[in-house]
């Protein structure tokens, strides 16, 4: 199960209706939100423990640093794969799936807005097996 869970979008009401979302599953306590990117980067950078479990709910499409350059920047650092990204955006497009792809080590999922409570419930049930 995760540890912690950061929800980094840009849109203040995207992360307040995911915060929800955990809410409804007791896991609010976890949940870190942030709209500038950057600062969520930093955050998971000076963690007491780098290596714990944490999902990212990461949009693409943001103003200060795009999805795929905070994806660039985990690779680049050597994030440790404890840290498990599903991108959750408003693009259907064909090339930012495929972009998506290199970033698998952390990608688990491209998930078109708006997240359902269901998909984040399996998703999250197929994690813990």
């Amino acid at each position: 199960m995760y540890k912690e869970i950061y929800l980094v979008d840009d849109e203040d009401l995207v992360n307040t209706v995911n915060a929800i979302h955990f809410r409804r599953m007791g896991m609010e306590d976890r949940v870190k939100s942030f709209t500038n990117p950057e600062l969520a980067l930093d955050d998971l950078r000076y963690r007491d423990d780098p290596k714990v479990k944490t999902l990212i709910l990461l949009d693409i499409n943001m103003p200060e640093m795009s999805g795929f350059e905070f994806l660039e920047f985990m690779m680049l650092e050597d994030f440790p794969q404890s840290n498990e990204v599903l991108l959750v955006t408003s693009s259907e497009s064909d090339s930012d799936k495929e972009e998506a792809k290199k970033y698998e080590k952390y990608v688990k999922e491209f998930i078109t807005k708006p997240l359902r409570i269901e998909h984040l419930e399996d998703y999250l049930q197929s994690a813990n097996k």
